[in-house]
């Protein structure tokens, strides 16, 4: 196991650089590869000189909503457009994606209070589907599982953009925990790392909730969601992701089996690979 890298910047609280990650066959991820993040709408102007100048980002990989983008607007690097930002989001959003003004709580909420319908997928050769291979009361094993059966082309467009950037690729979504956490654990299990180092970093980002979930309180697309959940239903509990790393193992042989069922060639697979490995 690793000591998280935190990037530490005035304007974001969940950031860190992957590299250093060790692999299983003895190797590690190179730095300056992938880092991940919480939400980039706070970055002041220092944090934008040393992420370009100093970290090396050439690409945003942003895994928010349509909803979530233009209630929150442009952030700061992306108003410069200094690097390109991808924006390929994990949620189905039906015509809510058209009436911001109806999604003032968290999208993911919408399910826990009966809006909108969500059609299970992913089911594969069992029949079950994904998101009913998660433990009984695992709220966020659900939702993982459920980004890969509803959103397969946007998980797979990502890592698609990890792997060709000529830089460090800044993945994010609003926490940097979950939708990005779940991208994050197929890049690093596609580079070769074991299972319980992926579950580690997941749960790294526990060490900084209280401080993430303040943030988003203080945001436009986020605190109507917030309020009243307890703090427990955020916590990074590690048989969450080892469900994920769990599902697609037993179901695609793992990530890059997962990827290549999307339509990844070997070359593509081994792109990602060869990419993020030191």
């Amino acid at each position: 196991m690793t000591t998280p890298r935190w990037i530490e910047l005035d304007g974001v609280v969940n950031m860190r650089d992957l590299g250093g990650t060790p692999t299983a066959d003895g190797g590690e991820i190179a730095a300056g590869r992938l880092v991940r993040s919480d939400n980039l709408q706070d970055l002041t102007d220092a944090d934008i000189r040393h992420l370009v100048d100093v970290v090396g980002v050439t690409d945003v990989v942003d895994l928010r909503t349509n909803v979530e983008l233009r209630l929150e607007g442009p952030g700061p690097l992306r108003r410069r457009d200094l690097v390109p930002h991808h924006h390929h989001s994990l949620l189905v959003e039906e015509d809510l994606e058209h009436v911001a003004e109806a999604a003032l709580a968290v999208p993911w909420s919408r399910k826990d209070r009966g809006e909108g319908t969500t059609e299970k997928a992913g089911a594969g050769e069992s029949g079950v589907p994904y998101e009913d291979t998660a433990p009984d009361g695992d709220y966020w094993a659900r939702h993982y599982l459920g980004y890969l059966a509803q959103r397969p082309d946007s998980v797979a467009a990502a890592l698609e953009v990890v792997a060709r950037a000529t830089g460090a690729a800044i993945v994010h979504c609003a926490a940097g925990k979950d939708r990005t956490g779940t991208v994050v654990g197929l890049a690093l299990s596609v580079a070769g790392v074991a299972d319980e180092v992926v579950v580690a970093d997941y749960v790294a980002t526990g060490e900084r909730i209280d401080r993430i979930l303040e943030r988003l309180a203080a945001r436009p697309a986020y605190a109507d969601g917030l309020r009243g959940r307890p703090m427990e239903h955020h916590t990074t509990r590690p048989e969450t992701m080892q469900r994920i790393l769990t599902v697609l193992a037993d179901r695609h042989g793992g990530a890059a089996g997962w990827l290549r069922e999307q339509g990844w060639s070997e070359e593509q697979v081994g792109a990602l690979r060869s990419r993020l490995r030191a």
